[in-house]
């Protein structure tokens, strides 16, 4: 967030994307002005913050959102809206760097994420075009050894709803020569994520909760017994504080801004494909995403448009044409799309860490956080905004496996690490275009 008004987020209207564009209606909610008390306060409602409300809320507390923006104005409104089970570092990674017990750990909890949503949608009735089903695509005989020795992996972990995929059965999903094979998901999925976020948003009204918008921080006090926030036209206090910006906390809280960096991935829309052109390129309708360093990952719209998206900035600049970005990796893997007309291509932040690995904490005695998904925050978030509700309850069982964890800070400081990172990049691009 900004140091003064809504400098972050502009005036605070959604970015052009074919999200915003089929929104489901959403009331205009209040600016904080004055001086408030509640026992709980979020900043952010994006999923972290939503999540988290919502859970609190349903258990009987008071609790009160502030907003910079609007409901799901960052990466929660303008992703890829693939339910994608897993955290970005890998079950062995962590296995590795944390230790069996973790590793177990983790694995009980990597499909929870997309079984919130799947919850939230049905008992609040949400309109959010939810489908099932995700495929990992691999181009390379190195991508499907690895797909192979991921899905026995987890299920050496009791997690068994993954098939393996030849070049042949893809093309019964992806009618794309481009893949060499694939590994499906059955308890994947996607949806249109702005709507998730204001279909959480109502639910969490529903049950008492207030959402302040258009309302960005200029400082959090979290040292204080009774945390305070401060906007431009307000404040307030409360018992417990959650701090669920994510990429875009900014600087208010400098001890949260170094330990992770933004980064910037796009996402287009074709016009709508019709029915018969839609069931010939995505036959089970299913999202797809490739297993390389920089990958692609398209899915079909409610409304049978074509969402593509891929590439990454470091930094979280956005690219000068988006389109120009996309469009040859959207023609490799569909030639038959070339000439297609795209009407809406946009940009959004997600918060890398350097593990890979997502961060919950707590500073002080009443303030906690969660925040560094990278990449992988339509379902972690999920997760994680449960076990920071159970924390803040008394049931600090899970929110202190994660918080034990110790969390690394990027080669080179806050200064350099965005050159690092687009060597890492540009190398582990360059063993995707190898094959290696």
């Amino acid at each position: 967030m900004g140091a003064a008004s809504g400098s972050y987020a502009g005036d605070g209207s959604h970015t052009t994307s074919y999200y915003a564009a089929s929104a489901n209606p959403a009331p205009k909610r209040p600016v904080l002005i004055g001086d408030h008390e509640i026992d709980i306060c979020v900043v952010g409602a994006g999923y972290s913050g939503l999540s988290t409300a919502l859970h609190l809320a349903e258990k009987g507390y008071h609790v009160a959102i502030i907003e910079g923006a609007q409901i799901g104005w960052g990466a929660s409104g303008r992703n890829g809206g693939q339910i994608v089970n897993g955290l970005n570092a890998s079950l062995q990674t962590i296995k590795k760097r944390y230790g069996q017990d973790t590793a177990t750990f983790v694995a009980g909890i990597v499909q929870e994420g997309g079984q919130i949503i799947r919850e939230r949608v049905r008992t609040y009735d949400i309109n959010c075009d939810l489908k099932d089903g995700n495929i990992f695509a691999g181009l390379t005989s190195t991508h499907m050894r690895e797909l192979k020795e991921r899905m026995t992996l987890w299920a050496s972990y009791g997690i068994k709803n993954q098939e393996m995929l030849d070049k042949d059965q893809l093309r019964n999903h992806v009618n794309s020569d481009l893949y060499a094979g694939g590994l499906i998901d059955y308890s994947g999925g996607h949806m249109h994520p702005l709507n998730l976020a204001r279909g959480e948003a109502a639910a969490f009204e529903q049950n008492g909760g207030r959402i302040y918008e258009m309302s960005p921080v200029i400082d959090v006090n979290h040292a204080a017994a009774r945390p305070l926030v401060r906007t431009a036209k307000g404040s307030m206090s409360c018992k417990t504080l959650v701090l669920c910006g994510n990429a875009y906390l900014g600087h208010v809280v400098p001890t949260l801004s170094a330990r992770v960096m933004p980064v910037s991935t796009q996402v287009m829309a074709t016009e709508p494909l019709g029915e018969a052109r839609a069931q010939d390129l995505l036959p089970t309708d299913m999202c797809i995403e490739d297993i390389r360093y920089i990958l692609d990952y398209y899915r079909l719209s409610g409304g049978k448009r074509l969402l593509f998206g891929g590439g990454t900035v470091y930094g979280g600049a956005d690219p000068s044409n988006i389109k120009a970005k996309l469009l040859p990796n959207m023609n490799k893997v569909f030639p038959q799309l070339k000439g297609i007309k795209i009407d809406y291509a946009w940009s959004g932040n997600f918060a890398l860490s350097f593990s890979r690995v997502p961060q919950l904490g707590r500073l002080g005695d009443n303030t906690y956080f969660a925040h560094g998904y990278s990449g992988h925050g339509v379902t972690g978030s999920h997760t994680f905004g449960r076990i920071l509700s159970e924390a803040i309850d008394g049931d600090l069982t899970r929110f202190d496996v994660f918080a034990k964890l110790p969390w690394y800070p990027f080669p080179g400081g806050r200064m350099f690490r965005v050159p690092y990172s687009v060597i890492g990049s540009w190398w582990y691009g360059l063993r995707d275009k190898l094959g290696v």
